[in-house]
């Protein structure tokens, strides 16, 4: 039997240990990691248009870069045989040679030219004396002293970036501007991409309001709507905000196949738990197949995901928590790499680094704990962190405040302070 006529739960109970109630992340990652494949559809856009945009095919390089040797900097070409007798080296200024010069003048031994940054090399020679190393000798002559270069230094060699008929990018890449320099580098102007991924996303509950709405007694407003329009936003994905769906099985049902119908990925938030008006997990086996819909993590641990189906359309289905920090982890650690794969993304491990704890952070074995620091740096300069105070799922705050996530791995036990933990930057995360 194919991945393709099997359930979700049929290819996740594949691993070992499988527990849809229970699965620790590490599990839950690979999972994602096992269904979820790119879309399918490239378009060719021009390179302006291509920033953060996911390449769909290997660039070959049409040319070496740089197309010929060149100088590394300011300074005075001369042969390296030149430079042999040990002693101070006088020699004659025979021209000039500025980037851009399609020709040189010849250079013979005992002879240099001035040569300018990214100028082209003159045959025979194949060292730069940088200028602040020379002194004058007279009219149309310079000296050095004898050892301040060997011979081949400040040349860049023709190829040394880039080889004709090499790969310069590989499919996968998220463009960023120095992929977009490299390929106008390369006199590249339209590249192929992956289209955008369409997610929709909305927030379940009635005790909801909407900015600009009448906030009633026992009602909140809802923020993770936002949070999750700035995440998908940096990820790039066309957005389809559905806002706030009640917390009723018809409604829920009608905007799932709505968004079903529209989208690659629905992404909401609420209504995973176990409350009487939590509806999401019943509503996605109705309309489709879950994996999984808990996981041992905090926050998050009520996380569902499935895939569900609608007049012939299907899309992923994320079902992240209610609360405003178990919303963020969720996203940051489980969608947001499997969105990345939907999107033709390369996988790339989230950049941990570790830190010294400043503190004591309690903790039970059992379990993945995400908690809210702040990375500073020591007097000897080493990576420290500190937890934000209390780490209440709903303290929205408390993200604001932090620059990082301690990552408190499954069979960990509580910190001592000075002990190093995993620690992941927010910058350009959340």
């Amino acid at each position: 039997m194919t991945d393709s006529n099997r359930t979700l739960a049929e290819i996740a109970s594949c691993l070992a240990d499988y527990d849809p109630n229970a699965l620790p992340v590490a599990q839950a990652q690979a999972i994602l990691a096992a269904v979820v494949t790119p879309v399918q559809a490239i378009e060719q856009v021009a390179l302006r248009s291509a920033l953060d945009r996911v390449l769909a095919a290997d660039i070959i390089s049409p040319i070496d870069v740089p197309a010929h040797d060149n100088s590394a900097m300011d300074g005075y070409a001369v042969r390296g045989s030149d430079l042999d007798g040990g002693q101070a080296v006088t020699l004659k200024v025979v021209g000039t040679a500025y980037a851009g010069d399609a020709e040189t003048a010849p250079v013979e031994p005992g002879q240099c030219l001035r040569i300018m940054t990214g100028a082209v090399m003159p045959a025979g020679c194949d060292t730069v004396i940088p200028q602040e190393f020379t002194a004058s000798a007279g009219e149309g002559a310079i000296r050095f002293e004898a050892g301040v270069v060997q011979a081949g230094d400040n040349r860049r060699f023709a190829g040394e970036d880039l080889k004709a008929g090499s790969a310069a990018l590989t499919a996968g890449a998220m463009l960023r501007p120095a992929h977009l320099g490299l390929l106008a580098s390369l006199g590249i102007a339209e590249v192929p991409v992956r289209r955008r991924l369409r997610v929709a996303f909305f927030s379940t509950g009635n005790e909801l309001r909407s900015i600009g709405q009448t906030l009633d007694a026992g009602c909140v407003y809802d923020s993770n709507r936002y949070t999750l329009f700035g995440m998908l936003t940096r990820l790039g994905c066309d957005l389809i905000d559905m806002g706030v769906v009640p917390d009723d099985p018809a409604s829920l049902e009608a905007a799932l196949r709505t968004a079903c119908e529209s989208a690659d990925a629905v992404v909401t938030s609420g209504g995973v738990s176990v409350g009487a008006a939590d509806y999401t997990k019943q509503i996605m086996a109705q309309l489709g197949d879950v994996a999984f819909w808990k996981i041992g993590m905090r926050p998050g641990r009520p996380m569902a995901f499935g895939k569900i189906t609608s007049n012939g359309k299907s899309a992923w289905l994320f079902g992240l928590p209610g609360n405003p920090v178990a919303v963020m982890v969720t996203f940051t650690f489980m969608a947001r790499g499997a969105l990345m794969r939907m999107m033709g993304a390369a996988d790339a491990p989230l950049p941990m680094l570790q830190a010294r704890s400043e503190a004591p952070i309690r903790k039970k074995p059992g379990r993945t704990e995400y908690q809210r620091g702040i990375v500073s740096r020591d007097a000897d300069g080493r990576a420290q962190v500190r937890i934000t105070g209390a780490q209440g799922s709903g303290i929205l705050r408390s993200m604001c405040e932090a620059n990082c996530m301690v990552v408190l791995g499954d069979a960990q036990g509580s910190v001592a302070a000075g002990d190093l933990v995993d620690v992941l930057l927010f910058d350009g995360l959340t």
